[in-house]
């Protein structure tokens, strides 16, 4: 068993900032991208940013000059930092973990339950 706990979320003004948690636990051998989506009402669930193993990131493009993302590799932990948000920036924010349970299984994505996002202008 996998789970990805997710913390952070919360209600913020326009141009404040949150900083996102995600910690991966369970039966895990190795664990190769995590990341970060968004899913507002109405819209399809978008990558927000992802990090692999040995730090190579990648940003939405609209979001790459005002968030980062960072990976703590100890601790099987995601962040995002989350400045200038704007209203526009509400919405559930989802943890990705592409993780491998044992030496001879495949890596599967995970997801954790969402943590809501709102900025209120």
């Amino acid at each position: 068993q996998v789970q990805l706990v997710e913390s952070g979320g919360g209600l913020v003004q326009a141009g404040g900032s949150l900083r996102l948690s995600c910690a991966a636990s369970g039966s895990i051998f190795s664990i190769n991208a995590m990341g970060w989506y968004r899913q507002a009402p109405g819209n399809k669930r978008r990558l927000v940013a992802a990090i692999i193993s040995d730090g190579t990131t990648n940003y939405a493009d609209s979001m790459k000059d005002r968030f980062t993302i960072s990976r703590d590799n100890a601790k099987n932990t995601v962040y995002l930092q989350m400045n200038s948000l704007k209203p526009e920036d509400t919405a559930v924010y989802y943890c990705n973990a592409v993780i491998r349970r044992s030496s001879d299984s495949y890596y599967l994505d995970y997801w954790g339950q969402g943590t809501q996002v709102t900025v209120s202008s």
